[in-house]
């Protein structure tokens, strides 16, 4: 069944500090897929038929906790935060259609009906659980998930916590068989395809079922459970039922539309296991594909405050424009395994690719449409074979690969290269001859500018800018070599 809409999320980021540039990679790519299918779908970027969600998740002890050490009430700090990663994403061009956070009223209220309905299904019970906690995660966790001196292997630095508390539980066990066959079935419910597979292993132990409160005695912010204001709804249900929230507000969380999730890889689980056994147990609509990406590495070490390597987005666009930062992680981003990055590395790439390659070609070209003194309109090369061409550039948006999208359009502009070489148009006399080889060449530009669009917005624009009248014209130099 094609679908005439199109909602994309990212997870939502904690509040405890301001996002770094490997939180804001998923950011990048899902805004990415959301301009592609704007341009496929015909969409102006107001949520007509592409919805695109990111947001903060406000409530739980790692915000709470990090209210504290700053001596502020918890919705002082995340409302700061919040204001500043909105600030970090806005320097990278994000275009999304809402910013949510879980503090919002809207929010908060769905959150409520959700469980209320959860409640009445018989699959939410009240119990004593008994176990491990990783403030870090915001997670309980099994034994069998701890190393050998029963730590966290994603939080070494922290102790993990021993629990007896009273808590509200989700039948996750029922709902295995469920989950098998939504994997097996689906093809494309979880991408990359390896992760099924991590994913179907996991299942093959058998689910427990889940704590989905925690006492308001130890955990007071956050959302009080309904009809319990003893307890308050445990921080991942709370956070997983934003995509809910905006999807059915805005009307993209229906068989009309396909829902996309773009997430880590350390919160596959929540997002491929428990969410859609949230939605199943209260019999609303499920989406169609969860994207699972790596992480990003500095200089082949974990960012952290602890090691003094965090980078924030708008310092990488301050130094190489936010165009060179986004193609930079689209083409060299974990897009599916994790990756290693450094700033030396972002240079030479913006050097290669950006300055000499993208750039050095459109002002070569130009410089040459503007000397020949010709007019060039639009759409003087074939429309089928440009249609075909653009089909075959833009096919593995089909499974996200946007770095194999870029490596296409990079090839296309190498091939472009080697025919301004080949034809030697600063040669030819014949001003037929001429007026074909550069017709070719210029429209091909235009072509380009209209695929790098999703990738690298404002430098497309520009392009396009430059090329849109029939008289080219020379311009400033699109990427100054660094």
């Amino acid at each position: 069944m094609t679908k005439k809409n199109v909602f994309i999320t990212t997870a939502i980021d904690y509040t405890n500090d301001v996002i770094h540039i490997g939180q804001a990679y998923e950011k990048i790519l899902a805004d990415c897929v959301a301009r592609y299918y704007r341009l496929k779908l015909g969409d102006s970027g107001n949520g007509e038929k592409v919805y695109f969600l990111t947001g903060t998740d406000e409530h739980g002890t790692t915000n709470e906790k990090a209210a504290r050490a700053r001596n502020l009430e918890p919705i002082a700090h995340v409302n700061e935060i919040s204001t500043k990663d909105k600030e970090q994403i806005d320097s990278l061009n994000i275009s999304y259609n809402r910013f949510i956070r879980t503090t919002d009223e809207d929010h908060k209220k769905v959150v409520t009906e959700f469980l209320n309905k959860a409640l009445q299904t018989g699959d939410v019970y009240k119990s004593k659980y008994v176990g491990y906690y990783c403030e870090g995660c915001e997670s309980h966790k099994t034994l069998s998930e701890l190393n050998e001196n029963k730590q966290c292997p994603l939080h070494l630095t922290r102790q993990i916590q021993e629990l007896e508390e009273d808590n509200y539980f989700f039948k996750w066990s029922k709902y295995v068989d469920f989950l098998k066959d939504l994997i097996k079935n689906s093809p494309e419910f979880i991408l990359p395809a390896g992760k099924q597979n991590e994913m179907l292993a996991f299942l093959e132990k058998g689910l427990n079922d889940i704590p989905i409160s925690r006492p308001f005695t130890k955990v007071p912010w956050g959302i009080p459970v309904p009809g319990d204001e003893e307890q308050v709804v445990y921080v991942w249900y709370d956070a997983l039922v934003n995509y809910y929230t905006a999807g059915i507000q805005n009307g993209f969380w229906n068989e009309e539309t396909k829902i996309i999730h773009f997430v880590g890889k350390d919160v596959v689980r929540f997002h491929t296991l428990l969410w859609p056994a949230m939605l199943k147990n209260v019999n609303y609509h499920l989406p169609d594909t969860v994207y699972v990406h790596g992480f990003i590495n500095l200089n082949g070490e974990k960012i952290s405050k602890s090691r003094g390597n965090v980078i924030r987005p708008s310092e990488l666009v301050e130094q190489f424009g936010v165009d060179a930062v986004r193609y930079f992680f689209l083409k060299h981003g974990p897009i599916t395994e994790d990756v290693s990055i450094s700033v030396e590395h972002l240079r030479e790439v913006y050097n290669a690719d950006l300055a000499n390659g993208l750039g050095n070609t459109v002002a070569r070209i130009a410089k040459l449409a503007e000397k020949s003194g010709l007019e060039f309109t639009e759409h003087t090369i074939n429309q089928e074979e440009a249609l075909g061409e653009t089909f075959e550039v833009f096919f593995r948006f089909n499974d996200f690969r946007v770095d194999l999208v870029l490596q296409k359009i990079w090839e296309k502009l190498a091939e472009l290269d080697k025919h301004v070489n080949g034809n030697e148009p600063w040669k030819i006399t014949d001003e037929q001859k001429l007026k074909e080889v550069l017709d070719y060449e210029v429209n091909q530009i235009r072509n380009v500018a209209r695929w790098i669009e999703p990738f690298i917005p404002n430098t497309a624009l520009k392009i396009q800018k430059q090329f849109s009248s029939n008289v080219i014209k020379t311009n400033a130099v699109l990427f100054p070599r660094l």
